[in-house]
């Protein structure tokens, strides 16, 4: 992947992380949700966030001076 696309797929997971983020936070002050769906959706919050990271590295390197 080049960096534009690279940039481009850490917006659509940046927008996920956002959407999964309201998901979770209507389900729990509704009460409506169970505990497994909640555990799924913060399992896959947590698993996009590693890819963001994973991402920004790749995009900004650290530079020791």
């Amino acid at each position: 992947m080049n960096e534009q696309e690279l940039r481009k797929r850490l917006e659509l997971l940046r927008v996920e992380h956002r959407d999964l983020d309201a998901a979770i936070t209507a389900l729990t002050t509704t009460g409506a949700g169970d505990q497994l769906q909640l555990a799924r959706l913060k399992k896959r919050k947590l698993a996009i966030r590693d890819q963001i990271v994973l991402i920004e590295d790749y995009l900004v390197p650290d530079i020791i001076a």
